[in-house]
């Protein structure tokens, strides 16, 4: 079924896009939403605020799952909500059960940022099944990327790539740019189109993101 993802604005190198037509993982179309409304009138619509954007791929995924811990909701009380290493990470004594439930929660958490994409390689069982299961794409680290063995990060920015990033960095922290014939892999971030969106995004961070489509499904939406 095709569905026409509408948002404020939509980051391609054309002018004028507001909407993408998606066919299955496909994206099939870009432009106004009254364009591509009217070349499919049978197609399902989805309006988003914001600004609609390549998926992201975030550079730290190895540390972020198989060197850190995302706790449980129902452990919470104990542990907190965030992602911890060191120490409190060793004191749990993880098996292959619990590091893999770690990281499929972890996984989800990158997809509520608007990530699409990792960079790999997993070497940890638990976590290489969890990171296939997910349908997240696994992209190979640029030479010399790799933070040094035991550098994990942990907090409530873990998750988030876009919280900080220098504005030149943005294009390195997005995975595939939107094509027509290409993968519909995006993500829609609720921030300013009236200003440059490295400065937006990099203001209001991935937590901002309000819907991922990954292979054309959606699989976060906001709440």
């Amino acid at each position: 079924m095709l569905t026409i993802h509408a948002a404020d604005a939509v980051l391609v190198d054309r002018a004028g896009v507001r909407a993408v037509t998606v066919d299955g993982g496909t994206v099939v179309a870009m432009g106004t939403y009254e364009e591509l409304a009217a070349a499919h009138p049978g197609a399902r619509v989805r309006h988003w605020p914001g600004l609609l954007t390549p998926g992201l791929r975030h550079p730290r995924a190895v540390e972020l799952l198989e060197a850190a811990y995302h706790p449980d909701p129902r452990e919470a009380a104990e542990l907190g909500t965030e992602p911890f290493t060191g120490e409190a990470l060793a004191a749990l004594g993880l098996d292959d059960v619990r590091r893999g439930g770690s990281a499929r929660r972890g996984l989800q958490r990158l997809l509520a940022h608007g990530t699409t994409a990792v960079t790999g390689p997993f070497t940890l069982p638990p976590v290489r099944t969890a990171v296939a299961r997910s349908g997240l794409r696994v992209r190979e680290p640029a030479p010399g990327a790799r933070p040094a063995p035991g550098d994990a990060p942990a907090g409530p920015n873990a998750l988030d790539v876009l919280a900080g990033h220098p504005p030149h960095a943005l294009e390195a922290l997005l995975d595939r740019p939107l094509t027509v014939g290409g993968p519909a892999d995006f993500a829609v971030f609720d921030v300013p189109v009236d200003v440059p969106p490295s400065l937006a995004l990099r203001e209001h961070g991935a937590r901002s993101c309000v819907a991922t489509v990954l292979g054309g499904r959606l699989v976060h939406r906001r709440a």
